[in-house]
């Protein structure tokens, strides 16, 4: 019972900026601010980001597709593409920067329910499956170069050691990636972020070797992107890979400026874990490249 006068009151519990109850030992941002949502809110989060992103990247790359099909055959004005190809670039940029804003620089995300996790991490997995028929389109492609005359004469020598480390790279970089997540779960800090840390070093390290293969190929060995429909094949399915990995080396980095500053912990690891996923897709579509592509066009 207390005095009358409340001095022996037990403090009331600290709540973030709509209300909420903040457990004690952590700040309110690092709970997350539910400002400006309702309590049936944190079981019910949708992004729409991941979706429109999609969006753009369909529509940049059948501006491309439009654009190089006007260009060889006169059967649609190639400005057409052109212009699909700007207004893909735009929505998506805008996709992208919403959706890290969204889910990496808003501590909320981190802290939401767990019906909200998973929530979001489906919606990425939607998102990758939409990129699945991105590439799929050009492999498609490239299978049609294949059922003309093959070899082609601009066929460089591709399988080497180069992409032998470059894919032992990619391949050490999920691993990392994969425990600093379960070191994050399980309450390791130090561990997490030294292998978090590599992930993002050796993401850095593959772009290096994957720029450095193309000044092989194009200044020693004349393989360019205009070496005949194999050149385009080559350079559109590495290209867009090496753009999608330059995207999860930058989500990666974010993810390490946030752990530096303890926005992440066992129960705070959404963007961890989305970011994760997505690097495993990456990965994973490498190795289907390297088979198909490097291995596949030397056989």
């Amino acid at each position: 019972m207390g005095t009358g006068d409340g001095s022996d009151r037990t403090p009331p519990p600290r709540a973030d900026g709509s209300g909420h109850h903040v457990p004690e030992g952590q700040a309110p941002e690092e709970y997350g601010d539910h400002r400006g949502r309702g309590d049936g809110d944190d079981h019910e989060h949708r992004s729409r980001w991941p979706l429109i992103a999609a969006a753009g990247a369909a529509g940049l790359y059948a501006g491309v597709a439009i654009a190089v099909l006007g260009t060889e055959t006169g059967l649609v004005p190639p400005l057409v593409g052109v212009a699909l190809a700007v207004l893909g670039a735009v929505v998506l940029l805008a996709g992208i920067g919403g959706w890290l804003r969204e889910a990496f620089l808003v501590p909320a995300r981190d802290a939401g329910s767990p019906e909200s996790r998973e929530s979001y991490v489906s919606t990425t997995v939607l998102f990758l499956a939409t990129d699945v028929s991105t590439f799929g389109a050009l492999f498609v492609y490239y299978a049609f170069v294949r059922v003309g005359a093959w070899p082609p004469a601009e066929l460089p020598p591709l399988v080497g050691s180069l992409v032998a480390v470059n894919t032992a790279i990619l391949l050490a970089s999920s691993v990392t990636v994969h425990y600093a997540h379960a070191a994050l779960e399980a309450g390791n800090r130090r561990r997490f972020l030294g292998l978090l840390g590599t992930t993002l070093v050796l993401g850095l390290v593959f772009l290096a070797g994957q720029a450095y293969e193309y000044y092989e190929f194009v200044a020693v060995e004349g393989f360019s992107l205009d070496s005949g429909a194999f050149g385009t094949a080559f350079y559109g399915l590495t290209g867009l890979h090496g753009f999608h990995v330059a995207l999860g080396v930058g989500a990666i980095a974010v993810l390490c400026w946030r752990a530096l500053r303890g926005h992440y912990g066992p129960d705070r690891n959404t963007s961890v874990a989305t970011v994760s996923l997505y690097w495993h897709f990456v990965d994973l579509v490498w190795l289907v490249l390297v088979a198909v592509l490097y291995v596949g066009a030397s056989v």
